[in-house]
């Protein structure tokens, strides 16, 4: 039985069974590839993800000075499709450079890399979300390849950003995904819209949303969350911090402007969190019929196919705001571990992003191509989905600091709250603690 669900950052991951030898999937023995305090620090990771990240044992496949020079590749899948794409792309590079290499498939991604990290035996390759990037990159514990790669001048910009820290960049985004606005057909026709009433303004938002708006189902549905609603400031002109990331930038009018006019369409009734509709997330929420528009990513298109194959829908870009187009963007990059062989990581992660690499994980999966030219020719392949890739030239990404995320989660719980919340004090108390891990 598979399941969709949005994961932390966003994306949706589908969960199915996984076999026992994966549950605990841990790298081959290598030689220690960290300092004494870059291990203590990951081990303090470890504790924060869940586990204590301390053990009176030597843990599972705990490095034992032995190198025999396989390639461990630690993923974090969405099911099956990714699963067997990724072994697919890793057993055609070992084939071709005669390196040994395995793919190991986590249950726990967060909490299995830190843990292989705080014994001293990270796995080679691995992925690297954008909220755990910076504690990595600022402990020592990433090798900073981008330099190395072929492909390095053709990622997109907005991308990199989300992997560069203290002015370098330091890893490969492997795919990624932005928000834009999902709209069910049937209700669209049967409310008498056409083409030329599709939202290009937050004016023309709300009409819409207030148009569909029915008995039945509301207009339009988003989490309660930054990694949707953020999508709104984005649109306004507001942004997290600073483009070095040295200053938060939450407490600012167009956030402000932001907000409130969110506030204002979730009181109206014409917008709704999927909660509150009785869904899980917003492809329930469209698939189900309990919303006319929601805003996701293009994971969206996957879940809808497995779950609603008969509700009929489109995809266009979200709507300009006061300060012009907005978007969110969702991403991993191929982590590599300081201190491993760092010339046969280079080698493998060279061909997973390479465009021809990039297209056939889009096609297995669902992904969009994080290499222009890759993107290219996906958005020529699926118009339909042209819109998630328009994003690309002005999405906004996760801040690069060690602590944001435990800040944008209590962001979050602190959205639960619209309606009622109040948006400004919201944003004075998430500009405090956001600046307080950028550095005071």
């Amino acid at each position: 039985m598979k399941t969709w669900r949005p994961s932390p950052t966003g994306e949706l991951l589908m969960h199915q069974h996984v076999p026992p030898g994966r549950r605990d999937a841990r790298a081959r023995p290598r030689r220690a590839g960290l300092t004494g305090a870059a291990a203590m620090i990951a081990l303090g990771l470890a504790a924060c993800s869940g586990g204590t990240g301390f053990t009176d044992e030597t843990p599972s496949g705990a490095d034992d000075g032995i190198d025999d020079g396989r390639v461990t590749v630690l993923i974090g899948s969405s099911g099956a499709a990714e699963t067997e794409a990724v072994e697919a792309a890793v057993a055609a590079w070992s084939a071709e450079s005669g390196t040994p290499a395995e793919v190991l498939v986590a249950a726990d991604l967060t909490q299995q890399l830190s843990q292989g990290f705080a014994a001293a035996d990270p796995p080679d390759v691995f992925y690297l979300s954008t909220d755990q990037f910076a504690g990595y990159a600022d402990n020592g514990s990433l090798h900073p390849y981008l330099d190395e790669l072929p492909e390095a001048d053709g990622f997109y910009n907005s991308l990199l950003r989300s992997f560069t820290y203290a002015g370098t960049t330091y890893c490969a985004p492997k795919d990624f995904s932005t928000l834009a606005l999902v709209i069910n057909t049937d209700y669209w026709d049967a409310a008498g819209l056409t083409d030329a009433d599709l939202p290009t303004t937050w004016a023309q938002l709300r009409e819409v949303a207030t148009t569909l708006t029915t008995d039945e189902h509301v207009g339009l549905s988003f989490a309660p969350e930054w990694q949707r609603i953020g999508a709104f400031m984005a649109e306004a002109g507001g942004t997290l911090t600073s483009r070095d990331n040295a200053a938060a930038t939450v407490d600012s009018a167009e956030n402000l402007e932001a907000l409130t006019y969110v506030r204002d369409l979730l009181a109206s009734g014409v917008a709704a969190f999927p909660s509150s509709l009785n869904t899980g997330w917003g492809g329930e929420a469209l698939g189900s019929g309990s919303a006319a528009m929601v805003i996701e990513g293009n994971w969206i298109i996957g879940a809808m196919t497995a779950d609603f194959p008969d509700v009929r829908y489109r995809v266009v870009e979200l709507p300009q705001g006061p300060g012009g187009q907005g978007t969110l963007q969702f991403t991993n990059c191929w982590g590599i571990a300081a201190g491993t062989d760092t010339e046969a990581a280079v080698d493998l992660v060279t061909a997973l992003v390479s465009p021809e690499q990039q297209l056939a994980f889009a096609d297995a999966y669902g992904v969009m191509p994080s290499v222009s030219t890759a993107g290219e020719q996906w958005a020529a392949a699926h118009p339909d989905q042209a819109a998630f890739l328009a994003g690309a030239d002005y999405a906004q990404g996760f801040p690069s600091a060690p602590g944001a995320s435990a800040v944008l989660a209590d962001f979050n719980a602190q959205l639960e709250g619209l309606p009622d919340a109040d948006p400004a004090a919201m944003l004075a108390s998430v500009q405090v603690d956001l600046q307080a891990v950028l550095g005071g």
